[in-house]
């Protein structure tokens, strides 16, 4: 049974820039390995990724006929209302549901009041990923 906010996808689509779950963490795939087919096994494939929200490196090693958990991402356009040291306050603008989120350490300084952000929801939990203008 696959829970909410999850898929299952086939080993052999993971591509570098995709999103897996590792250890109930989401993930986005930085490195691929694979090693060729032994005599008594199918290849096996090392993903390596880092977790969306703490930045973790993780590993996840799998033959590569085997099936992955993938995070359904959800991406949001929200405007910043106002930012108080590291935490903005956001207004989605499709809902306009105002929440807040800390700033990620990559975009510290750079949110202003008024820009126009991209936010990442994946099992139910934000990140502030990206500023668009």
């Amino acid at each position: 049974m696959v829970e909410e906010g999850k898929t299952i996808i086939s080993m052999k689509d993971v591509k570098v820039g995709r999103f897996i779950i590792i250890d109930d963490i989401p993930c986005r795939v930085v490195d691929i390995e694979t090693s060729s087919p032994g005599k008594h096994g199918s290849a096996k494939m090392r993903v390596t990724a880092i977790g969306i929200f703490d930045g973790q490196k993780k590993t996840l090693l799998k033959p590569s006929d085997a099936e992955t958990e993938a995070p359904v991402i959800k991406k949001a356009k929200s405007q910043v209302v106002s930012v108080k040291g590291d935490v903005a306050q956001l207004m989605d603008t499709e809902t306009y549901d105002v929440f807040e989120l800390p700033i990620p350490p990559d975009l510290a300084g750079k949110v202003n009041a008024g820009a126009e952000v991209e936010v990442l929801e994946a099992m139910g939990r934000r990140i502030l990923s990206r500023i668009l203008s």
